[in-house]
């Protein structure tokens, strides 16, 4: 009796797999994407688009799942969980693509979302908070000689951006006037532009006021925590400046009341469903799909338990089309209150070495030394 020997892969370079085993080289490319499985649900589809399209799915050996009622014709919508190889996913938007009731139009996005590509690195930002009253560092850093001392730290120690904020928005803050935020944010952008500091700057402010003083003094990113819900003339602003690029946050409610109680229908659908709005409205008033980053909105009107099966979860965000960053440094979710910030950075590097990994596109750091040092052991 022959003995074999098997194990699962978990190996995300499926090429490489093949290639290791002798796989014919002049195909690899090709086949690669039949080993590598997808799951896309699809939202509100008519009973006939629906029916259509698990016939199409069936055809190519993929499949389609939909309500029950969808062959009785009892209802007059579902959602759909196509499942298949990218391989069959391909297969299924070209033939959609010949399909009446809109199905065309289907069969073009699921062609677009098949070939979403990693990023080679994390990008690190660093966290430069010049408030007060930030949960982990306020007042650390508000005086102006200890706020450019930590910039250099960060530059120093490897970040590839550094997010700046004079605005808390920890849970249960109250809004900062912009005129105080600019008092505190344009000393520190004089400094790098007079000693010609060659880093991107992100502006972490919620002001449309407050962002279009920082573009002019020279910030490259502006990372609203309210995802455009603030403060209505930020969408302006951004317009005015076409090469600057914005991080779109999900968050339920606002500083004051967003962790009261925070409820979602469905969690995973409800930020995808906000951020993709979001998305396709800053794109239709003139903003470049290349220059959004999406971020979940980690603390941001969630329990610890939504939080984490954000952390989870969080490529599902990727078919948004957009890259993505995450900030989980030394928040609530690590649920060691007490702890100092030494011990909150070795858990907060933990669950960040696991982002890391699965290739998120941004994280936000406050310890920016201990995170790099890991990406060059990866490495």
């Amino acid at each position: 009796m022959h003995d074999f020997l098997i194990k699962e892969l978990y190996n995300t370079d499926i090429q490489q797999e093949l290639n290791d085993i002798g796989f014919d080289k002049t195909y690899i490319s090709k086949a690669k994407d039949k080993f590598d499985y997808k799951n896309f649900k699809i939202y509100n589809l008519t009973i006939a688009q629906a029916n259509i399209l698990k016939q199409t799915a069936i055809s190519v050996g993929a499949d389609c799942g939909t309500n029950r009622e969808t062959i009785t014709g009892k209802i007059d919508s579902t959602d759909c969980i196509l499942g298949g190889s990218i391989s069959q996913i391909k297969k299924i938007s070209q033939k959609l693509q010949y399909q009446p009731f809109g199905l065309k139009t289907l069969g073009q996005i699921l062609e677009e979302k098949t070939t979403i590509t990693k990023p080679q690195e994390t990008k690190i930002v660093g966290i430069l908070n010049i408030t007060k009253n930030s949960f982990s560092d306020g007042g650390q850093y508000f005086e102006y000689q200890d706020s450019i001392k930590h910039l250099q730290e960060l530059i120093s120690q490897g970040a590839d951006i550094i997010d700046i904020g004079a605005e808390s928005t920890k849970p249960y803050s109250k809004p900062i006037e912009s005129k105080e935020q600019l008092n505190k944010l344009l000393p520190i952008l004089e400094y790098i532009k007079e000693k010609n500091l060659d880093i991107p700057i992100s502006i972490d402010t919620r002001s449309a006021e407050v962002a279009k003083k920082c573009i002019e003094y020279g910030a490259k990113i502006i990372n609203d925590v309210s995802g455009l819900d603030y403060d209505k003339e930020m969408i302006n602003v951004l317009v005015e400046y076409p090469n600057i690029k914005i991080i779109i946050q999900h968050s339920q409610g606002t500083p004051e009341n967003m962790q009261i109680s925070p409820q979602y229908n469905n969690l995973m659908d409800d930020i995808y469903t906000n951020l993709k709005n979001k998305v396709d409205y800053a794109i239709s008033r003139g903003i470049k799909k290349e220059n959004i980053i999406i971020d979940p909105g980690i603390g941001f009107g969630k329990t610890k338990e939504q939080n984490f099966e954000i952390l989870k979860r969080w490529q599902e965000f990727k078919t948004i089309g957009c890259p993505i960053l995450i900030g989980l440094s030394r928040k609530s979710l690590l649920n060691i209150p007490d702890a100092d910030n030494t011990e909150k950075d070795l858990y907060s590097l933990a669950l960040n070495s696991i982002l890391m990994n699965e290739k998120i596109d941004y994280i936000r750091v406050h310890n920016v030394k201990i995170h790099k040092k890991l990406q060059d052991i990866m490495n």
